[in-house]
């Protein structure tokens, strides 16, 4: 039996188990076992090389963005309309068999914008190149999904449940949980909150499972099992995922209202070219780019090319701006003076910890090398020995 064959059959013993006080403990077992022949599915086949006919697309930009949706939605439209890279549309599916890149410029910064092939569903277990769509998603910053309004509302529960059954987490945080493996001293567990969808012994029988009979775990929140085996798993992927809703020109106004409505939602019209602009600025907030400008000592700010930061990608620090311009900045810098909303006053003085956010002007000050000679007449230390023995005596005077 396959590990598909073997998924689909442990998926059916859960459909048919009751939920309930006394088989909560058997479903859990259950899904970790799901979770582990998952991550199997996604493992490379033994004896391979490691390569595979996946998409090679550099990383190209301050951030990337990944068009995923079913064949037929708009996505290489999308693409020519925001990049002005040409992808190649048609009235039948799966115009698009291969990853095609674009750049959008928008305030200053270069956005990548990836058109996928559409997936259908199975992705999950491989069908369609759906693993290398996937694994792409997995690379990028934001993903648009992308969906009809005229079709059914099933597409978005089916795309997102094929996301998440590879380990992709959409629109979620990391769970407060902490794990750690240790080669002795049986498991350790502790709570800082009560629990109430999942105990201590569920908890043993998760892990004894995964076969770890030695760990530390510490629940600092009310989590639920699923999110006790992403943290196990350890390869889970928190992304942000914003839900396109293409061709509205085709259905009613009331529909338009209500899918605007919908949590993480946008609504749009790649032929009529309506509410583009907003699905920019939708894609600029949720990328959360901080753009900060450079500022010489005793010269005017550098406006033109601004070192782009995101919490995603270092993070917006004074010290990852230093990183950017060079990586020895940070031990040469004694302060920095920072101008624009995260300053208090202008300019303020600043550590390396201090938050940057969106358009500050930031000088940095690097500490004063001390010259060996001293400056001018005055010397700043002498040379000369501390001990009066150890200093040299004059040669005798001639007479």
């Amino acid at each position: 039996m396959g590990i598909v064959e073997r998924i689909k059959e442990i998926e059916a013993e859960m459909a048919r188990t009751q939920k309930n006080k006394a088989t909560e403990y058997h479903l859990g077992q259950l899904k970790a076992k799901i979770a582990k022949l998952r991550t199997q599915l996604l493992e490379p086949p033994k004896g391979s090389s490691g390569g595979g006919d996946g998409f090679e697309v550099t990383k190209y930009g301050h951030g990337r963005v990944a068009l995923i949706g079913f064949p037929s939605v708009g996505k290489s439209t999308l693409l020519t309309m925001l990049t002005g890279t040409h992808s190649e549309a048609a009235s039948y599916e799966f115009t698009t068999l291969t990853c095609i890149p674009g750049v959008i410029h928008y305030n200053d910064t270069k956005i990548q914008l990836l058109d996928l092939p559409g997936i259908i569903e199975g992705a999950s277990e491989g069908k369609g190149r759906g693993r290398q769509v996937i694994a792409v998603a997995k690379s990028s910053d934001l993903v648009l999904m992308v969906l009809d309004a005229s079709k059914s509302e099933g597409h978005r529960q089916i795309l997102t449940k094929e996301l998440e059954a590879v380990g992709l987490r959409l629109n979620k945080r990391p769970p407060q949980i902490y794990f750690k493996k240790k080669k002795t001293g049986g498991i350790s567990f502790n709570t800082t909150t009560p629990l109430t969808r999942i105990d201590e012994k569920l908890c043993y029988q998760i892990l004894h499972e995964y076969k770890i009979h030695n760990a530390e775990v510490l629940f600092r929140e009310d989590a639920t099992v699923d999110d006790f085996i992403d943290v196990v798993e350890g390869n889970r992927k928190y992304i942000k995922c914003v839900y396109v809703y293409n061709k509205i020109d085709v259905v009613g106004i009331d529909d338009v209202d209500r899918l605007a409505r919908q949590p993480n939602s946008i609504v749009i019209s790649c032929n009529l070219k309506l509410n583009l602009d907003r699905l920019l600025a939708r894609m600029w907030d949720e990328m959360g780019l901080v753009r900060v400008y450079s500022k010489p000592q005793s010269q005017q700010p550098d406006f033109d090319e601004p070192f782009v930061l995101s919490a995603d990608r270092g993070g917006c620090t004074v010290e990852d701006f230093c990183n950017h311009v060079h990586r020895t900045l940070v031990k040469d810098m004694k302060y920095a003076l920072v101008w624009g909303t995260s300053a208090r006053h202008y300019p303020q003085h600043c550590g390396l910890f201090h938050h940057l956010e969106d358009e500050d002007v930031v000088q940095i000050v690097k500490k004063k090398v001390r010259e060996e000679g001293g400056r001018g007449r005055f010397k700043s230390h002498s040379n000369a020995p501390a001990r009066i023995a150890d200093r040299e005596k004059k040669a005798p005077l001639k007479q």
